[in-house]
C-alpha cells in the first residue's frame, strides 16, 4: 500500500491545500509539504531491498481483460526519479511561499503544484503502461495549468498552450506505440514489457513502435525539433520553471527512454534516432543559450542542450553511456533547479532578468551570488563539483564509439565544442548578472538579498552539487548503481566515481572544454555580431502561424461542408453509411438463414401495424409539431409493449419510463417553438431523402433478418448461468447493469450527469419569450395549475416514491432497478412542479440537483473501488443473507449501493434538465405567479 500513498496522497491533499490559503503563505506552505514528506517516508523502508536489485509491487486488478490493474513498481530508477520528485518539490514549496506576492491566488498554485507531483509520481512508479500513459497526460495537463498561472499575461498563455500542444501531441504517439507494444508482448506489465526485450526488437513491428515511443518521449523532453516550447514555457513563475524545467515535467520524456532501455535500446535504429536527435539538442541548445539576455531564457536553452546531452548519452547504447545518462540526471537537476530559483530570487529582487540591466550583482547580493556562481560553476562541469564528474563521463563515452572512419571523430568532437558553450555561457550568467559594472535602470533599486528562508532551497542543492563532486562514491554511489542496474536490465559494468580518474583524454577534453569557453565569452561581441547577421527566428510567432493556418484550413473545410442546414448533415450521414455497406450487403446472398421466419400471430401483426403507420405518420405530418409528436409517443409506447411482447419486462419499464420523460421534455421545448413548420423542402429533395430512407431501413431490415435467422452462441446463456452464483440475483439485466457491466453503467450515468449540467451552463441566464398562443389564434388559458391537476398530482407523490422505493429495492432479483426507480421518482417530481410551479414546489423539496448528482455520482464510485480494499479488481460485487425478526431472511447485495448511485444520478439528471428548461420563460408552466411577479 505505500506505494500507491506515495502517488495519491498530493491528490488528496492539493483537494484541501486551498483552505488553509486564508492562513497565509506559511500555513498553506506546510499543509503541501506533507505529500513530500510522508512519500519520503514511506519510501525509506524500501531501501534495502532496491540495493540489492529487488523490486518492489503493489497492484490491484482494474480491467484485466483490457490489460489494465493499479500496478505500481519500484526499482532503483522509479526511486531516483521520485526522490528527485519529492526532494526538489518539498524544497520548491518552501520557496514558493516567499516567493509568491501577496493578493495571488496561493491556494490555487499549491494545488495545481501538487497535482502535478502526483502525476510525476504516478509516472515514475506505475507498473502497468496504461496507467502510466494516464498520468502522462496529467503531465501535460497540469503543467498547461501552472505555466499559465499568470493568466493576465498573454505570453503565459500562448507558452502554455504551446507546450500543451506539442507534449499533448507526443502523448498520442506515444498513447499509439504502447499499444503497439502490448499487442507484440500480450501485456501492458512492465515486468513483462522489459522482460520481452528480444522479442520487441525481432517484431516486424518494432521499427514503428520504437518512432511513436520516441516521439512522445522527444516532445516531452523538449528534443530537437520539438525544443522550442520549453524557452517560451519560461513565462511561468520561477517556482514551476525550477520544478517542471530542470528536475521533473522535462525530464519524463529522459525517464521513459531509461525505462523502456531494456526493451527499446541495442538496436541500429535506436542508436541512429535517439543519438543524433540528443546531438542535435545538444548544440542547438547550447549555441542559443549563449546569445539569450533573458536570465530564464539562457537557463531555458541551456536546460535543452544538458536534455540533448542525456538523450545523447542513451543513444550511443553502451552500457557506461547509460549510466553516465543517470548520473546526469541527477547532476543536472541540482544544479539547474538551483540555478533557476537564484534567477527566480535576482528577478524578485531587481524586478527584470534582462542581462543587459542586471549587473555587479555581487555587491548587494553576495550571498545569492556565491551560491549561483558554485551551481553555475557546476553547469560548466568545474572540478569538485557535481557536473565536472558526469561531463567527464560523457567525454570519455563520447570516444568509445566504434564508427567507420571519420564518423568516429564527430561525437568527441561535438561534446566537446558542446562542454566550450557550456563554459562559456555559464561564465555570462556569472560576469554579465554579479560583475561587469554597475546596475543599469533597474525596476527595484537598490537590490538587497531575499528573505533568509528563500535562500535553503538554492543552499540544499547548491550543497548537494559539492558533497558530489567531492564524495561521489558516498553521497551519491549506492544510488545511481540501484538506478543503473534498473535501467540495464541486468549487471552494471564497472567504473568507479572519483574526482579524477589520472591525466587522460576526457581530461583534456575537459580542459580544452574550459578554456575554450573562457576564450569564447572574452571576444563575445565577436560572436554576437556574428549572431545578429543571421534573423532570429521566433518560435512562438511560427507556431501561432501554424495553428492559425490549420484554424483557417478547417474553418473553410467546414464551411464547403456545411451550411447550417440539419437536413443535409443527416443525409451526409445516412448516404455515407450505405456506400459504406453496400458492398458487404451486395454480397452477402441469401437474407434468410437455415432457421427461417417464426410464425406471427395477430395481436403482434396489428401491433406492429400500428407502430409503421404512426411512424409513418409522424413523418409525413411533421409540419404539425404537436401531432406528429403525438404520432411519436404512441410509437414508443408501442415499442414499450414488443419489449413485454417477448419477454423484456426491465426494457418495457425502461421505455416507458423514458418515453414520459422524453414527451415532457419535447413539450416544454415545443412550447417555445412554433407549432407549425413552413414547407421548405423542394419536391426533388424530399424524392431523394425517400429514397435513402428506404434504402437504410431496407439494408437495416436485410442486417436484421439475415441476424436473426442464422444459428448463432449467444452470450446471454454465461449471464443466465453466473447472474445468481457470481451477482447474487435472479434479474439478469439488473445484475449485467450493476455488476458484469457496471464499468458501462458507471460511464453511462457520467455521461448523463455531463449532459444535464451543460443543459443547465448553457440555459441558466437564458430568458425566451414564448408565442402568446398555440399558432391556431388561440391564447394560452389564465388557469396555469387547474385545481384538478393539483388535487391529483399531490397524493400521487407518495404513492410514486413507494412503487419506486419497492421497484428499486427488489431490482436485483425481480424486474426494476435503480434506473426504472429513479425516473418513475423524476416523473413523479416534474408533475408537481407543473401541476403547482416551482417555488411552491421547490419551497417543499428543498434540494438542488446538483448535489443529488454528486451524491450519485460518488456512491456509484465508491461502490466500485470498495472491492480495492479486499483486493478484488474495481466493481466487484458480493452478496450476502441477513436473517431479520419478522422479515425473515433475504439477501444484501454490495451492488445495491451502486444501484442507490444510479438511481440518485437519474433522478439529478433528469429534473436539472426538464427544470433548466421550465425556467427559460416568466411565462413558464411549471413557475408560479409569485415566481412570475
Amino acid at each position: 500500500m505505500s506505494l500507491p500513498l506515495v502517488v495519491f496522497l498530493p491528490f488528496l491533499v492539493a483537494i484541501a491545500a486551498p483552505l488553509f490559503a486564508q492562513g497565509g503563505r506559511t500555513a498553506i506552505a506546510i499543509v503541501s509539504s506533507i505529500p513530500a514528506v510522508i512519500g519520503l517516508a514511506a519510501l525509506f523502508p524500501h531501501w534495502e531491498t532496491l540495493a540489492g536489485g529487488g523490486v518492489v509491487h503493489n497492484s490491484w486488478e482494474w480491467l484485466p481483460a483490457l490489460g489494465i490493474s493499479f500496478s505500481f513498481r519500484l526499482d532503483g530508477l522509479a526511486l531516483l526519479f521520485a526522490l528527485l520528485i519529492l526532494i526538489i518539490g518539498l524544497l520548491i514549496i518552501l520557496y514558493a511561499r516567499y516567493y509568491l506576492k501577496k493578493g495571488e491566488n496561493i491556494g490555487k498554485f499549491y494545488a495545481l503544484l501538487l497535482c502535478f507531483k502526483g502525476s510525476m509520481l504516478g509516472i515514475v512508479l506505475s507498473g502497468n503502461l496504461l496507467l502510466m500513459m494516464i498520468f502522462w497526460e496529467l503531465t501535460s495537463l497540469t503543467s498547461f495549468l501552472l505555466i499559465s498561472f499568470w493568466t493576465h499575461k498573454q505570453d503565459a498563455r500562448r507558452g502554455a498552450r504551446m507546450a500543451l500542444a506539442v507534449t499533448g501531441g507526443g502523448g498520442l504517439a506515444l498513447l499509439a506505440g504502447i499499444l503497439i507494444i502490448g499487442n507484440i508482448v500480450g501485456s501492458f506489465e512492465l515486468d513483462a514489457v522489459l522482460a520481452a526485450g528480444d522479442l520487441i526488437k525481432n517484431h516486424a513491428m518494432y521499427p514503428v513502435a520504437l518512432t511513436l515511443i520516441l516521439l512522445g518521449a522527444f516532445t516531452k523532453s523538449a528534443q530537437f525539433p520539438f525544443h522550442f516550447w520549453l524557452p517560451h514555457a519560461m513565462q511561468a513563475p520561477t517556482p514551476v520553471s525550477a520544478y517542471l524545467h530542470s528536475a521533473t515535467m522535462v525530464k519524463a520524456g529522459v525517464f521513459l527512454m531509461a525505462r523502456l532501455y531494456p526493451a527499446l535500446a541495442g538496436t541500429e535504429q535506436w542508436f541512429y534516432m535517439v543519438s543524433f536527435t540528443g546531438m542535435a539538442t545538444l548544440l542547438v541548445g547550447a549555441y542559443v543559450a549563449m546569445f539569450k539576455h533573458d536570465l530564464k531564457g539562457l537557463l531555458a536553452h541551456s536546460t535543452v542542450s544538458h536534455l540533448g546531452l542525456i538523450t545523447l548519452l542513451f543513444g550511443m547504447g553502451t552500457e557506461l553511456a547509460a549510466v553516465a545518462a543517470v548520473f546526469h540526471v541527477i547532476n543536472h537537476a541540482t544544479f539547474k533547479a538551483s540555478l533557476f530559483m537564484a534567477a527566480g530570487i535576482i528577478d524578485h529582487e531587481t524586478g527584470t532578468r534582462d542581462m543587459r540591466r542586471i549587473n555587479g550583482l555581487w555587491r548587494y547580493m553576495p550571498h545569492t551570488a556565491t551560491l549561483a556562481m558554485v551551481a553555475a560553476s557546476s553547469m560548466a562541469g568545474v572540478p569538485l563539483l557535481n557536473g565536472f564528474l558526469s561531463k567527464e563521463m560523457f567525454f570519455a563515452e563520447s570516444l568509445q564509439l566504434n564508427l567507420p572512419g571519420i564518423w568516429a571523430w564527430i561525437p568527441p568532437i561535438v561534446a566537446t565544442l558542446a562542454g566550450i558553450f557550456a563554459v562559456a555561457y555559464s561564465a555570462r550568467f556569472v560576469h554579465d548578472v554579479f560583475f561587469n559594472g554597475k546596475p543599469v535602470n533597474l525596476p527595484i533599486y537598490p537590490p538587497h538579498e531575499p528573505p533568509r528562508y528563500m535562500k535553503i532551497p538554492v543552499e540544499i542543492l547548491v550543497f548537494a552539487c559539492v558533497m558530489v563532486g567531492v564524495f561521489p562514491a558516498y553521497s551519491v554511489g549506492p544510488l545511481l548503481y540501484s538506478a543503473s542496474a534498473a535501467t540495464l536490465g541486468g549487471e552494471v559494468p564497472d567504473y568507479h566515481l572519483a574526482i579524477l580518474h589520472g591525466f587522460n583524454l576526457p581530461l583534456m577534453m575537459s580542459f580544452a572544454a574550459f578554456i575554450g569557453g573562457l576564450i569564447m565569452y572574452s571576444q563575445r561581441q565577436k560572436f554576437f555580431d556574428f549572431h545578429a547577421r543571421f534573423k532570429e527566428v521566433d518560435e512562438k510567432a511560427v507556431f501561432e502561424a501554424v495553428v492559425s493556418r490549420f484554424v483557417e484550413l478547417a474553418n473553410r473545410f467546414t464551411a464547403r461542408i456545411e451550411n447550417g442546414s440539419l437536413q443535409r448533415y443527416a443525409m451526409l450521414l445516412v448516404a455515407s453509411a450505405i456506400v459504406v455497406a453496400m458492398v458487404p450487403l451486395a454480397t452477402m446472398g441469401i437474407f434468410v438463414g437455415e432457421n427461417g421466419l417464426s410464425p406471427v400471430d395477430w395481436p403482434t401483426a396489428i401491433a406492429a401495424a400500428v407502430l409503421i403507420l404512426c411512424a409513418l405518420a409522424s413523418a409525413f405530418l411533421h409540419r404539425g409539431r404537436f401531432t406528429s409528436l403525438m404520432f411519436l409517443s404512441v410509437v414508443g409506447l408501442l415499442v414499450a409493449l414488443a419489449f413485454a411482447r417477448f419477454s423484456a419486462p426491465d426494457l418495457a419499464m425502461t421505455q416507458l419510463s423514458v418515453e414520459v420523460v422524453t414527451m415532457v421534455l419535447l413539450m416544454l421545448a415545443l412550447f417555445y417553438m412554433p407549432s407549425w413548420t413552413p414547407l421548405e423542402t423542394s419536391g426533388t429533395h424530399r424524392a431523394r431523402d425517400i429514397v435513402l430512407a428506404l434504402l437504410a431501413g431496407g439494408g437495416m431490415t436485410l442486417v436484421t433478418l439475415a441476424m436473426l435467422t442464422q444459428p448463432f452462441t449467444s452470450i446471454s446463456e454465461f449471464f443466465l448461468e453466473n447472474s445468481k452464483t457470481g451477482g447474487g440475483g435472479t434479474n439478469v439485466v439488473n445484475v449485467i447493469l450493476v455488476d458484469f457491466r457496471g464499468f458501462d453503467t458507471l460511464g453511462e450515468i457520467t455521461v448523463l450527469a455531463i449532459a444535464a449540467l451543460g443543459i443547465y451552463a448553457m440555459l441558466k441566464d437564458t430568458a425566451l419569450t414564448p408565442p402568446p398562443g398555440d399558432g391556431e389564434g388561440h391564447t394560452w388559458t389564465r388557469d396555469a395549475y387547474p385545481l384538478m391537476l393539483k388535487q391529483i398530482a399531490r397524493p400521487m407523490l407518495p404513492l410514486a416514491l413507494m412503487i419506486s422505493a419497492y421497484i428499486f429495492l427488489r431490482g436485483h432479483n425481480l424486474p426494476g432497478g435503480g434506473f426504472i426507480a429513479g425516473l418513475i421518482t423524476s416523473v413523479a417530481l416534474i408533475l408537481q412542479y407543473i401541476a403547482s410551479g416551482m417555488v411552491w414546489t421547490q419551497d417543499r423539496i428543498g434540494i438542488k440537483y446538483h448535489n443529488v448528482i454528486g451524491l450519485g455520482l460518488m456512491f456509484a464510485t465508491i461502490a466500485g473501488a470498495g472491492s480495492f480494499v479486499y483486493g478484488h479488481p474495481f466493481l466487484t460485487t458480493t452478496f450476502d443473507y441477513i436473517t431479520w425478526p419478522v422479515v425473515g431472511k433475504f439477501e444484501v447485495a454490495s451492488a445495491l449501493v451502486f444501484d442507490l448511485g444510479v438511481y440518485l444520478a437519474v433522478i439529478g439528471a433528469t429534473l436539472l434538465a426538464l427544470l433548466s428548461i421550465g425556467r427559460l420563460s416568466p411565462h413558464s408552466a411549471i413557475r408560479s405567479p409569485r415566481e412570475k411577479s
